[in-house]
């Protein structure tokens, strides 16, 4: 059985494992474990997916509980996805949120995935990694 809830107090390790379990590990600082901790730190809401204790998925997201909550890590084991937890997690991360609207960035991998579970693409993203690029 899962049992999904919120959690204050994820490890970094714990989170680290799933990162490198899923997808996400190849786009994320694995590697660098002050940045996976103040990603934790600074994530103002986290559900999270264990089974018999384990930790097999996590939804990371920032959110102000009103207006908007940006999932910027949803990350399911790769042995137990495509079984609904991904989209569990998303339904509870928008529940802990009601009005806000949920966004996020999809993995490459991923794209097809969300409007299938009903959730609405949206053209005009944009981000920038560098402060140097701005003109």
């Amino acid at each position: 059985m899962i049992k999904y809830q919120i959690e204050k107090d994820l490890s970094a390790e714990e989170f680290r494992m799933v990162l490198i379990s899923s997808t996400l590990g190849e786009r994320r600082p694995v590697d660098e474990p002050e940045r996976i901790q103040k990603m934790l730190e600074f994530g103002n809401l986290i559900i999270t997916a264990r089974e018999n204790g384990r930790l097999i998925g996590v939804s990371r997201s920032l959110t102000d509980y009103t207006f908007c909550t940006y999932l910027s890590d949803l990350a399911v084991v790769n042995t137990h996805q495509k079984m609904g937890i991904g989209k569990e997690l998303i339904r509870l991360t928008k529940l802990a949120a009601p009005m806000a609207k949920l966004i996020l960035l999809a993995a490459p991998a991923a794209v097809s995935y969300y409007p299938k579970i009903g959730m609405t693409r949206h053209e005009n993203c944009f981000y920038l990694d560098d402060v140097n690029n701005l003109k």
